[in-house]
Parts: C-alpha cells; structure tokens; sequence
C-alpha cells in the first residue's frame, strides 16, 4: 500500500497534460496511412529530454495507445489501414461502414481497444516478471512455429478463397525475400537496384494496396460509384457508442481471450500488435458461431482484434522492464528513455524503484481511459469524411499517401513501392484476389527465414530439435492441426462446385 501510495504522488499535473497531448497527437499520427506508432514515438523523444521521468513515460505510453486505436478510423471510413496492427480487420470495419453502422464500428473499434489495453495492462502490473520469464524460453525453434502458424491465418481470414489467399500469401513471401539475405548478406531478387538491398518495406506496399488501388479504381471507371447508405441521424449524431454496451457484454470472453492472448504475444521479444491482430481474428473466426460473417462486416471480428493488438502495447513493456529486451521496435525506444531517465531496466528496477515502476503502471490505466473522450472528439470531427464526395477525397488521400511513404525512409523509392503495389492491387482485386494475406506474408515472412535459418544452423540440419523442447513441440502439434484443418477445407472447396453441377445434372 506504501508503494502505491508513493507511486500516486508522481502522478502529476504534467503527467496528465503529457498524456492529453500525446495522445492527441498520436491520434492524428495513427489516422494518416505510413506514419506508424514507432514513428509517433520516435518523433516525441526529443520533447522527454527535459522532462521528468513519470511525465516522459506517460507521453510514450500514450501516443502508443492512441495512435494503434487511430489507425483503425482511416480503415473504416477509406478502407486504408493507418498502422499495419488495422489491416487485418480492415475489411470488415469498412463493411460496416457502407452498411451505414458508421457510429457503431467507430464506438466498437474504440470500445475494445481501451478494455484490451486496460486487461492488458492488468497482467503487466500482476504478471510482469512470469511472463518475461516465459518470454526468454521461446528460442529461434519456437519463434520459426510461431511464424508459421501466423502464416497459417492467411487462409482462415480469407473465407471461401483459401487457394486464391494462399497464392497471394506465396506473392508476400515473395516480396518478403527481395534484399540482403539475412543469413548470408546474399543480395536477392534486386536487378542490380541499389534501392532494393534493404528489401521492400511492407508500409509503402501497404499504403499502395489499399489506398492507389482505390484511387486507380475509382478513376478507371467513375461512373460506376459505391453506394452508401446514408442515415441523416447517423451522420448529425455524436453519440458513437449507442448499442455498443450490449455488444461488449455479449462478446465479454471472446474479448478476454483476445486480450490475453494479445498480451502474451506482445511479451515476445519481435511479436508486436499486427501478428497479435492477425492471430487474433483467425482464432476469433474458427471459434465464432458466425464465421461466414467475417470479411463482410463482422462485430466480433473487430471487438476480438482491436482489443488484442490494444492489449499487445502492455505486453510489449513485459520484456523491455524486466530484462530489457524490447518487445518490439517502439519499446526499444522506450528503453533508451528508461535509461536516459536513470530508471535501468532489469530486476533492480522492481527491487530499487518499485514506486516509479508502479507509476508506470497506474500511467496504462490512465492513458486508455483519456483515449475515449479524446477519441471520440477526435473521430466525431473526421467521421464526416466519408461523405465527401470521391472525386475531393483521392486527391488528398493520394498525397498523404505519397507524404507517408517517403516518411518512411526519406527516399523516392518507397513511392515508387506504394505505386507499383497499387497497381498490383487493383489487377488483383479485379481477378479478386484477397490482399491482406500479401501484407501478412510480407510481415511474418522475414521473421520465418531468420529464425528457420538459425535454427538449422545451431542443429545442424537436425529436424528433431525443432521439436525436442515442450513449447517448441506444443507449437508444432499446433500448426499440424490447422494445416491438415486447413487442407480439409481446401479440399471441400475445390469440390463443391463439382458437387453443384452433379446436383444440377
């Protein structure tokens, strides 16, 4: 109780004033497509330098709150993911949308994404130092399963098109393999393109499937336009929340599974909030009673996700406090500030500082908690956008895209990556090919080779340690199943027609 108490009185004035403007800022970060939550983060460190502790690490806290949530406002109402974390529920987020639940997919999305963060940041407070013990167990064996079975995701989200989702997920890993070996220092697939030795970034080629592939859509044939519903009261209502209690209470532990389980990933050292959303609305669909509704504008889909990547940003910290390993990239910034701040990651931290460190914690709770009035005056003032007419709204969409991509790196060449991918985009779609898989194989595929590699160097080749060591084995067991659970449904696929023309006949 002493602690908390002292923990308390560091919470200051300037602590909630850095949370109120850091949130607010990540909010507008998260909603342009190619600014990440690394970068938000990154972009504020500057401002911690003359700052105290506590007030330094709410500003960190809360811009990586606010801006994965805000990714998912360009998802809904442009069908763009803002962060890579948004993409795999795009689909259905947009879908609600041109159901005319614009209200709702907008409270939903934001509803879930404050309790994950809040059960996220339960189990950081009471199972930090557990869960980074477990953290440390995953090897290189592990990490290779743990690729794998969120590569298996790729046919669960793509409904009744597992071959086309498996072809575009081949086309990502593909993609995935252009640059520098990560082994070898090999350079792959680049033509004698100096651009493409450090491969392609999946942010750009993100930004050009979604956004250029709409824009090359919509001017390919302007007459043919999308027709929205459109509810007078849903677009002068403020009230973003309306129907979202009794969602939240039906889908209560599907969303605490999630938000666990999102959790867990985040604690794994190179995880992060977009593998967390991916798994997550795999396993969300194989266990919803409604599974035929995914893709199409599924509630459970978005409650399930949004709170498991939310839910990530506590776990991320698991790693980064205990050990001072970064959970992913933006902890690694976050340590660099942990020890400019002189609060040194690691055990001492809890046995020397365990007041700052309970601060930290308090800091999560409070930070998702000013997300939702922040949030909804943020999205009730941008929510119009999806009324304006298209023919105002791609030329913009197409210049932040543009200002994104070569946010990036600072280089022309990402542009170049976001416009060829948009024009892969909308030749796939047109043959309509899914293309989030392509995204998920560009993600998980440099983690798949990286750690496939060195696990068949420390073996020697030897399959059997791949499977010698119980989490490894478990993980294994794991992806067997879905992948023979996955063949199944190919194979029932692929027949049904045959069967349908039989019927016919």
């Amino acid at each position: 109780m002493d602690i908390l108490i002292k923990a308390l009185g560091y919470i200051d004035i300037n602590a909630f004033i850095a949370i109120i403007l850091a949130g607010l800022f990540g909010l507008f970060v998260g909603a342009i497509p190619g600014l990440t939550a690394t970068m938000a983060v990154a972009l504020l460190v500057p401002f911690t330098f003359f700052m105290d502790p506590i007030p330094a690490l709410a500003m960190m806290i809360s811009i990586g709150a606010s801006s994965i949530y805000a990714g998912d406002i360009p998802g809904a109402l442009l069908r763009i993911p803002g962060t890579p974390a948004s993409a795999a529920y795009v689909e259905d987020a947009h879908a609600m949308v041109k159901q005319g639940k614009l209200n709702k997919v907008l409270g939903l999305s934001l509803t879930s994404s404050v309790i994950g963060g809040i059960i996220g940041s339960i189990i950081l407070m009471v199972a930090a130092p557990m869960l980074a013990k477990f953290a440390l167990k995953f090897s290189s064996y592990e990490y290779t399963w743990l690729s794998l079975l969120g590569l298996t995701c790729a046919t669960l989200v793509v409904g009744n098109q597992p071959v086309k989702g498996m072809m575009a997920l081949c086309l990502g890993l593909l993609l995935a393999c252009i640059g520098y070996d990560q082994i070898t220092g090999v350079a792959r697939f680049t033509f004698g393109e100096v651009s493409l030795l450090q491969g392609i970034n999946f942010i750009p080629a993100m930004i050009g499937l979604f956004a250029i592939s709409g824009a090359i859509e919509y001017y390919s044939d302007r007459m043919q336009k999308l027709e929205m519903k459109k509810d007078v009261a849903k677009v002068t209502d403020i009230n973003i929340f309306k129907g979202v209690p009794s969602l939240i209470w039906k889908n209560k532990f599907s969303m605490l599974r999630s938000s666990i389980q999102g959790t867990l990933i985040g604690a794994l050292p190179g995880a992060g909030a977009d593998i967390a959303a991916w798994i997550s609305y795999a396993l969300s669909k194989k266990l919803s009673k409604t599974p035929e509704k995914y893709g199409h504008g599924s509630e459970e889909a978005i409650l399930d996700s949004s709170s498991s990547n939310n839910a990530s940003l506590a776990g991320s910290w698991i790693p980064s406090l205990v050990f001072g390993i970064p959970g992913d990239s933006a902890s690694a910034i976050i340590i660099g500030v942990l020890f400019m701040k002189d609060m040194n990651p690691g055990p001492t931290l809890f046995i020397f500082q365990p007041d700052k460190l309970y601060a930290v914690f308090i800091i999560f709770f409070i930070a998702n908690l000013m997300l939702i009035p922040m949030a909804t005056l943020v999205v009730n003032l941008i929510k119009r956008i999806v009324f304006v007419d298209k023919a105002v709204l791609y030329p913009v969409i197409i210049t932040f895209s543009i200002v994104g991509s070569y946010a990036i790196n600072n280089s022309l060449s990402s542009i170049v990556v976001m416009l060829g991918m948009g024009v892969l985009g909308y030749l796939l779609q047109r043959a309509e090919y899914p293309l989030s898989p392509i995204i998920l194989g560009m993600i998980l595929g440099p983690m798949l080779e990286k750690n496939l590699l060195l696990s068949l160097v420390k073996s020697n080749g030897n399959l059997v340690n791949f499977v010698d060591r119980p989490v490894s084995g478990f993980l294994a067991a794991c992806f067997a199943i879905v992948v023979c659970w996955q063949i199944s449904n190919i194979i029932k696929v692929v027949r049904r027609p045959k069967s349908s023309c039989q019927m016919l006949v």
